[in-house]
């Protein structure tokens, strides 16, 4: 059996166990470097994906997010995981507030947060703002399959926008 001396050794371990499909021992050995030192930004930040994605436990993934963002506020990786969950929660207010501080960190997919944005807006029927949104995402966006997911959003939001405007009739005589 492997002896790993450091928390950083243990949280690689951990990030790869993830990378492999082993959650179970993953969430072991972050749990672990938790109860050493509560203070590991990144651990929580894994702990709250594992509970995200893998278990649905979203009041404990946001508890995680939450923390590593207390902890670690200059971390890019968290911002897109824990809007993910602010904006999937319908938790409107508490989303602006993290997209406040999102924006201004270097490292921050900034298209991904304002796809986020958007879809909020387009929740909201706002086609407006959501366009916008969706305009800004597209300005920022460097990655094809993310640039072809913002192409799709603006199509289907100008598509509801013109089902939403309804008709005019008049009567001529």
């Amino acid at each position: 059996m492997d002896t790993y001396y450091t928390l950083e050794e243990k949280y690689l371990l951990a990030v790869e166990e993830l990378k492999y499909g082993e959650t179970p021992k993953s969430l072991q050995l972050l749990n672990e470097i938790i109860s050493n030192d509560p203070l590991h930004a990144r651990a929580h930040f894994q702990l709250g994906k594992i509970h995200y994605y893998d278990l649905n436990d979203y009041q404990t993934a946001g508890f995680h997010f939450k923390t590593a963002n207390e902890l670690e506020p200059n971390f890019p990786d968290l911002y897109f995981h824990y809007m993910h969950l602010l904006q999937f929660l319908q938790m409107e207010k508490n989303f602006e507030a993290v997209k406040a501080k999102a924006v201004t960190v270097p490292g921050v997919n900034l298209a991904s947060i304002y796809l986020l944005s958007g879809l909020i807006a387009e929740r909201h029927r706002d086609w407006t703002t959501a366009t916008a949104h969706y305009r800004n995402a597209f300005l920022e966006v460097t990655d094809k399959a993310l640039k072809e997911e913002i192409e799709e959003s603006l199509k289907r939001v100008s598509q509801k926008a013109r089902k939403s405007q309804g008709y005019n009739y008049t009567v001529v005589d």
